[in-house]
Formats: C-alpha cells, structure tokens, sequence
C-alpha cells in the first residue's frame, strides 16, 4: 500500500490570511498591537497556541497568551473558511492520487475542529483520514500524529499491521522535514508555501515539488 501523509497549512491550503485575521482579531481583543502577513508566516508551524505565544511576543504574560489564545479559537472556528482554500492544482493532483489507489491522510498541527472542518469542505472522499491536534496526541515534529494517521489508514482499508508500506510526507516547513524525519519518512518539501527554498535547504530539505504536479511525478 502506498499512503501520502500530507501537511495541511501552506501545502494542501493556503489558510495564512484566515490566521492572521483570527491572530489580529485576538490580539485587539486583548488590548495588543496586531501583527503583519510575514510576521504571522514566520509565527506558523508549531500549532496555534504557539502561533499565539509568538505574537503576544516576550511582553506578554501566561495570562495574556491563554487570554488571546481562547479569542483566536472562538473566532478562528467560525472564520477559518472566509479566504482559505486549497493551492491551485492541489485537488486535482490528490484526485489521481485517490485514483491510483495511494491512501491519503492529513496531518496538521491545526486544532482537530479546523481540521476536521477543512477536509469535509474540501477532501471528503479523496483524502482519508484527517489528524489535528486533540491533548492525547502529541504535536509534530513529534511522530505521533503521523503514526496514528498511518494506523489509521491500516484500518480503514484492512492492511494487516505487520504488512509493509510504502510512505512520504510532504510539508512545507523546517517542521514537517524534522515530522518526516521523527517518523523515519521521505520528505518532499513544497515551494509554494510558508518557507523558502533556501530557508528549508538550510534545514535539510533535499526533495522539492515547484508545483502540485510535480508530486506525481515523485510518487509514480
């Protein structure tokens, strides 16, 4: 069985407006100046509440963060669609995927709900499983999510624990290359989401997809 494990944020989806909207909104809310587009994609990557502790910044205290940390999730819920959508080519490429019978899973640092939110407005039916962030389960770089994505999908099409796969992971970020590496996974690194060529060279990255369709070609 062949299984892609994808990063959702700036690889399947280009949610940075929608996030740095919610960041803002959260940040008023709590009296502190809002933050710019680069500044939040550079914040990006490690969850959301670490996306808040980054833009609350050393001023802020413990009580400041969770403060805005519970605006940004009650506001981000209900506006995490308002300009969110997939890359350009990204579906149609998940689609062959889908259709060449390679299993297909999302794993995000993003909360569970948004996840979950996500893929059945977009990826129902193509992608089979969704992972985000719940307390059980420790966040990427971690492996966990991707091993519990994987077991997943094991179960999902009947594929003994024992029988063999044949995995990738493909992120965009210094974090998805240590996720992939943490769960001992090939890594294609994107060139159209949060990071540069050059900043994820500098953290490793070996394989890159310029576009969505270049993926096929990596995968076969």
């Amino acid at each position: 069985m062949k299984i892609v494990i994808w990063d959702l944020d700036g690889t399947l989806m280009d949610t940075l407006t929608d996030l740095m909207n919610s960041t803002n909104y959260a940040l008023s809310q709590c009296g502190m100046p809002t933050r710019s587009y680069d500044e939040v994609r550079q914040f990006v990557g490690n969850g959301v509440h670490k996306l808040i502790e980054r833009a609350v910044g050393s001023n802020g205290s413990p009580e400041d963060v969770e403060k805005c940390f519970a605006a940004f999730k009650q506001h981000y819920m209900v506006h995490c669609k308002d300009t969110t959508k997939p890359y350009d080519g990204i579906v149609n490429v998940i689609r062959q995927l889908h259709d060449r019978g390679v299993r297909q899973a999302i794993v995000s640092n993003k909360l569970q709900g948004g996840v979950t939110e996500l893929h059945e407005e977009w990826f129902r039916g193509i992608i089979d499983v969704a992972i985000g962030e719940t307390p059980d389960v420790q966040r990427k770089p971690a492996p966990d999510m991707v091993n519990k994505a994987i077991v997943a999908l094991r179960e999902k099409f009947g594929i003994a624990p024992d029988a063999p796969v044949e995995a990738v992971y493909i992120g965009d970020s210094d974090v998805d290359l240590m996720t992939a590496r943490n769960a001992g996974l090939p890594c294609i690194s994107v060139l159209w989401g949060f990071r540069s060529k050059d900043f994820l060279l500098a953290h490793g990255a070996k394989t890159f997809a310029e576009k969505p369709q270049d993926i096929i070609t990596f995968i076969g």
